[in-house]
């Protein structure tokens, strides 16, 4: 391996940095699932579905957008095993993006019909999506197939915020759809190997 420069950074060092960040991140989003209501009896199914049903999509769709972007933040360390402090800090931001997911997912499964939350929410996953496609473009500097992927979520995430300020309730509907530059990414990667 060749020597470090000083103002260079190993990012393996920042992938193992992620990789506890993200695994936090994500666990902490079911940190208050048992906590969502509290029975004077037991529960039955009814009681439940009523208490958990919208708090465990809200769980689910923030655990799968972790998992989205962890898996792109890590294909993107790969191809960077250097960085600038610059291209860390900007990393740092990233993953300090992801450590607050757990903070707005309890709001938004907690009070998603509120606008306000479910704005914030929205513009928390923006945000993460915006640094995640500004991280993209310092690596491959063009419009290439990463970058494109990359910027889907984000325009996808801003219209559905603006939803989320007049209908809350249809707005993850549209976030759901921010998963589709996972099918850009393979649809452009098979015909680039086609």
């Amino acid at each position: 391996m060749t020597e470090l420069k000083p103002d260079q950074f190993e990012m393996r060092r920042l992938e193992s940095l992620s990789n506890t960040i993200f695994g936090v991140a994500m666990t902490l989003l079911a940190y208050d699932l048992p906590k969502a209501a509290v029975f004077t009896n037991a529960p039955g199914w009814s009681d439940l579905a009523h208490v958990y049903s919208g708090k465990l999509a809200g769980f689910a769709l923030s655990f799968i957008i972790a998992g989205v972007f962890w898996i792109s933040h890590h294909r993107r360390l790969a191809r960077q095993p250097v960085g600038s402090r610059g291209a860390v800090i900007l990393n740092l931001f990233f993953l300090l993006s992801i450590v607050l997911l757990p903070i707005t997912n309890g709001l938004y499964t907690n009070y998603g019909m509120s606008s306000a939350v479910a704005v914030l929410y929205g513009l928390h996953l923006t945000a993460i999506a915006g640094l995640n496609a500004w991280l993209w473009w310092t690596i491959v500097g063009g419009w290439r197939q990463e970058m494109m992927a990359s910027l889907f979520p984000l325009l996808v995430f801003i219209p559905g915020t603006i939803m989320a300020a007049f209908a809350p309730h249809i707005a993850p509907f549209v976030w759901f759809i921010a998963f589709g530059g996972l099918v850009i990414q393979r649809f452009m990667g098979a015909r680039n190997e086609g």
